[in-house]
């Protein structure tokens, strides 16, 4: 018993070690427009700040830099930097160039000049020619279920035991087709813990209960779908009743 009370305080207190310095960064980040929860943010923060000094981290899909300040705060306090990976694609919902001079502007406003590096293009075409190893990944790319597993592929570059955090994991048809696919049947990645829809999964082969803790996300994961359908035919006071009290799909 004494044991165990014991890592579990170990537990809590290195948690609240690894919080530290988040509330600043969360109120560089959280004025930028963006899909992340602040409960996302503090897991993204805590894992890179886990991260030792010379380490990368890789981000997929970028949009105005909300989740980028996020990870290139944390990867300065430990002496890493950040790739930020996002072709910037025209149209309403991403908004092309506009967009990523909003970035820009976001990192230099945040002062990570010098810890962000921004590489514009396709995860999927800069994939096959890279070759620089990375320590941590952040998959917050195009949400199909091809480019999601592509994006998986970018783990070759990790070393074994590294972390993966991907955004809209269980919000997304596509994403979670991606994840039971790649995690619940696959033998590379292990299924950690999730902040809402932003899972957290170990470059290491899962045993039979992660696998289970995998399938025990999919009835939440049921739930966001029908929202979404919900929000789509404007039933706004059904979805209210499954606890969802928002204009925004669950994410």
């Amino acid at each position: 018993m004494g044991r165990c009370a014991i890592s579990s305080e170990n537990t809590a207190y290195e948690s609240a070690s690894l919080s530290d310095g988040f509330a600043d960064a969360w109120a560089l980040a959280e004025p930028v427009k963006g899909w992340m929860t602040r409960a996302q943010g503090e897991a993204l923060w805590q894992a890179a700040r886990r991260l030792e000094k010379g380490d990368v981290v890789l981000e997929i899909g970028s949009h105005q830099g909300r989740s980028t300040i996020v990870l290139g705060a944390a990867a300065r306090t430990v002496g890493a930097t950040v790739i930020a990976v996002d072709p910037f694609v025209d149209g309403r919902l991403f908004g092309g160039s506009p967009t990523r001079q909003l970035f820009e502007r976001n990192i230099r406003h945040a002062g990570l000049d010098d810890v962000v590096e921004l590489v514009a293009g396709y995860s999927t075409e800069l994939r096959p020619d890279w070759d620089r190893p990375l320590q941590l990944l952040y998959i917050d790319g195009k949400h199909d279920y091809w480019t999601y597993t592509d994006d998986l592929r970018w783990s070759a570059h990790l070393p074994p035991g590294a972390e993966i955090l991907v955004h809209d994991c269980f919000s997304s048809i596509g994403v979670t087709l991606g994840t039971i696919a790649k995690v619940l049947f696959g033998r590379r990645y292990t299924y950690v813990d999730r902040a809402t829809s932003l899972a957290r999964f170990r470059l290491a082969p899962p045993s039979a209960a992660d696998r289970l803790r995998v399938l025990a996300q999919l009835p939440w994961f049921l739930r966001n779908v029908v929202l979404k359908v919900l929000l789509r035919l404007r039933l706004r006071p059904v979805a209210r009743l499954l606890g969802h009290d928002s204009p925004y799909d669950p994410y």
